[in-house]
């Protein structure tokens, strides 16, 4: 969701009908009152802030926005009609994340919008899945058991992530045939037993964590 705070009417709403029609959630304040009832009951992800506001002006929302944890982080770019560099300089030393002059095009705002929402988004945690002493990477396909890289075939790599992503639950041989497999395979279960063994000692000491369910299939128990 992103927040125009802009007292002009036709300008606002020519932002929101762009930014929605970019692919964002947008909703527009013609002043800083309506603002702030809304920001105590939504956080946007970003804020669009005039600068010349009747009543309480941009850089005085900016400085609120900064000064309260729950707000002091959500990016900001400012717009001016001034296109000042002192103003430009207030707004940037403010805490402000942007800035754009008016008339700015709507394109240069969703451009501008992108670029600080990348900047400013935080990095997402590598997509690692963990149990005792064995990690899986699946963004770089590496496994290492012990603190030692295991060499794994796609199929056992597949095996043991299917294992890791549900441990505990129990899978049959055709169930594993197929999700690993697909169903065009027509090989025997034993397939699934023969990679099974190698993977198991490929991870030395990890692989008794894979456990064999008699007349069922095999699992992975949770290690801590």
């Amino acid at each position: 969701m992103i927040f125009c705070v802009e007292d002009d009417t036709s300008s606002r709403e020519l932002m929101i009908y762009t930014l929605n029609s970019a692919g964002f959630d947008a909703k527009g304040f013609p002043e800083s009152t309506e603002f702030w009832k809304a920001i105590e009951t939504e956080t946007p992800e970003l804020i669009m802030l005039d600068i010349m506001l009747p009543g309480e002006d941009g850089i005085e929302i900016l400085k609120k926005l900064r000064s309260k944890a729950a707000t002091k982080d959500i990016p900001v770019i400012m717009a001016t009609a001034k296109g000042t560099e002192y103003d430009k300089v207030i707004g940037l030393d403010t805490g402000a994340d942007d800035y754009l002059v008016k008339p700015f095009g709507m394109m240069e705002m969703v451009s501008h919008i992108k670029a600080v929402l990348r900047r400013t988004t935080p990095k997402t945690a590598k997509n690692v899945l963990s149990t005792g002493k064995l990690s899986v990477n699946l963004d770089e396909h590496s496994v290492f058991a012990n603190g030692e890289k295991v060499m794994l075939t796609l199929k056992e790599f597949e095996l043991l992530r299917i294992f890791m992503e549900n441990p505990g639950r129990v899978f049959s041989r055709d169930i594993l045939l197929e999700k690993i497999w697909g169903t065009e395979f027509y090989g025997e279960t034993r397939t699934v037993d023969v990679h099974i063994g190698t993977l198991r000692t490929k991870l030395g000491e990890c692989g008794e964590d894979i456990e064999t369910v008699r007349g069922v299939g095999y699992r992975m128990e949770e290690r801590h």
